[in-house]
């Protein structure tokens, strides 16, 4: 009579799996993890899910769109500068002008995710967009991605309005965040350039956590390019902080301005040499 003997491999303890129905388990205590002492836990929480989930899909490097939320889509625009005339109010009717003008951001970064994912899905190392998840040219950005048959990242933030993850993005790829400092380290970890459209308050922090973290050199320098040099220009006085001596003359070059899609991956292109050489020499993000 042959002997059974245990297998070399077994598992000495339970699985967490195994025994996650005990509702007195700390882990699946949710009352408890929600404690303000448990604020570090839950940092580190955030931290791994998303990095760990992002390398069981196999993603490398990214291309990281910022932009307003409020931008809409051409058609979008047009429907309501329509409405807005057909009300009468004159402040409605700026509003939606100025609408119809920032649409065409929503058209480039479109077009331009649409760019990265069809140019270098067949490389050996693929550019997977990612945005913040949201609405506006976050929304265009997964679009471009997922008209062109390619995957991209959302990392969404909770908030009380406008960050409703979009469409778009890949499901397995869609990233809910509480915390705005580790949403942004993760927008930045695998990111290989930053492309930043016109926006608001939560865009220029984005940029300027960019800039700050390329200037000092707690990041390697990378493309960043700002679509549309009169807003910007209008926006920031670079040139000011440089003659005041609050910036080096040399950061006014940390970045460049572009106006359309073809201008922004011809830059990205040359930064890596994506459009000759050897696959094997496309760009890896590293972290900051």
């Amino acid at each position: 009579m042959s002997k059974q003997h245990p297998n070399l491999t077994a598992r000495n303890f339970p699985s967490a799996q195994e025994e996650a129905g005990t509702p007195s388990l700390a882990f699946m205590d949710t009352e408890f993890l929600l404690r303000d002492e448990l604020r570090p836990i839950r940092l580190q929480l955030e931290l791994l899910r998303p990095e760990l989930m992002q390398r069981e899909q196999g993603i490398a490097s990214t291309v990281v769109l910022f932009g307003s939320a409020r931008i809409p889509a051409p058609e979008a625009a047009q429907q309501q500068l329509e409405a807005a005339r057909a009300s009468g109010d004159a402040a409605r009717q700026r509003a939606a002008q100025a609408c119809v003008a920032l649409s065409r951001y929503y058209e480039e970064a479109r077009r331009f995710a649409h760019m990265v994912t069809t140019r270098t899905r067949d490389t050996a190392n693929p550019l997977v967009i990612c945005t913040g998840g949201g609405p506006g040219i976050m929304e265009a950005g997964n679009r471009g991605a997922f008209e062109a048959g390619g995957p991209s990242i959302g990392m969404n933030i909770a908030l009380p309005h406008e960050q409703a993850p979009n469409p778009y993005i890949t499901p397995e790829l869609s990233f809910q965040f509480h915390y705005f400092a580790i949403r942004k380290m993760h927008l930045l970890m695998r990111a290989v350039a930053l492309v930043c459209f016109p926006g608001g308050f939560g865009t220029l922090d984005e940029l300027f956590e960019v800039l700050t973290l390329v200037q000092t050199g707690k990041s390697r320098r990378r493309p960043i390019l700002l679509f549309g040099r009169e807003f910007w220009s209008r926006l920031i006085n670079f040139e000011l902080l440089a003659d005041m001596g609050l910036i080096n003359p040399e950061d006014t070059q940390l970045f460049h301005y572009v106006e359309t899609a073809e201008q922004a991956w011809a830059i990205l292109a040359a930064s890596y040499g994506l459009e000759a050489g050897d696959p094997a020499d496309k760009p890896a993000a590293e972290d900051f």
